[in-house]
């Protein structure tokens, strides 16, 4: 034995014994190292774009991750997605990440578990992306627009795009949706429903005159995103 040992028996123990350390506090998440996280072709779910990260904070030789190859063109109507994210004084912010996930155009989600009606997930469809968002706080997406999943009780949710936000100044990440103006369902989709009639904009996406469907994503203050409870 040690001499340290001998005379601090808490130092032989495990180093993840919580009585040596207690709880691990809560960190602020971002800004974010681009090598791994938002990557290369991340934001793109149907094609073999490189959007996603971005290029600019990479030294070139740095920036070399192959893009994914799709296993084929998946179904539906192929959309983009884009918006900005904007802090409580309205200012862009350039280093936060957004993450999706989503089902297919049949409202089928990349999993061997919803194979519902005999209809199988979109094998060529992850449904899932990353996109970091540029000095203009804009995120973008290249996606299959979604069909509609079951909701409680046996209803039908809406079209929609689960978002996740994660920025600086934030503990945990920030889960809100993207529903579409014209969605069907829109007016009877169960959890829009639970949002006040007056803040359900700050959910849905309109459309703009270059066919993107754009959503705004406010963190704090005038027009504050409505975030969810995880």
């Amino acid at each position: 034995m040690s001499d340290l040992e001998s005379r601090n028996p808490a130092s032989r123990a495990d180093n993840q014994d919580a009585a040596l350390f207690g709880q691990t506090p809560s960190q602020t998440v971002g800004p974010f190292f681009h090598y791994g996280l938002p990557w290369k072709g991340g934001a793109d779910l149907i094609g073999k774009s490189d959007m996603g990260a971005r290029p600019e904070l990479f030294p070139e030789d740095h920036y070399v991750l192959n893009l994914s190859s799709p296993t084929g063109t998946p179904t539906g109507e192929a959309i983009e997605i884009a918006g900005r994210v904007l802090d409580g004084a309205g200012e862009a912010v350039p280093d936060a990440m957004i993450e999706i996930w989503q089902a297919n155009a049949a409202g089928r989600y990349a999993s061997p578990d919803d194979a519902r009606d005999e209809v199988a997930p979109d094998p060529h469809f992850v449904g899932f992306g990353r996109a970091s968002t540029g000095e203009d706080g804009v995120y973008r997406f290249r996606t299959i627009r979604p069909g509609r999943v079951p909701g409680p009780g046996n209803s039908l949710q809406a079209p929609h795009i689960a978002l996740s936000v994660f920025g600086r100044g934030v503990l945990k990440r920030l889960a809100t949706r993207l529903y579409f103006s014209d969605g069907e369902g829109n007016d009877f989709d169960p959890v829009l429903g639970l949002v006040p009639e007056e803040r359900r904009d700050t959910l849905i996406a309109t459309r703009r005159a270059d066919g993107s469907w754009w959503l705004d994503i406010i963190l704090s203050g005038e027009g504050e995103t409505v975030f969810f409870d995880l």
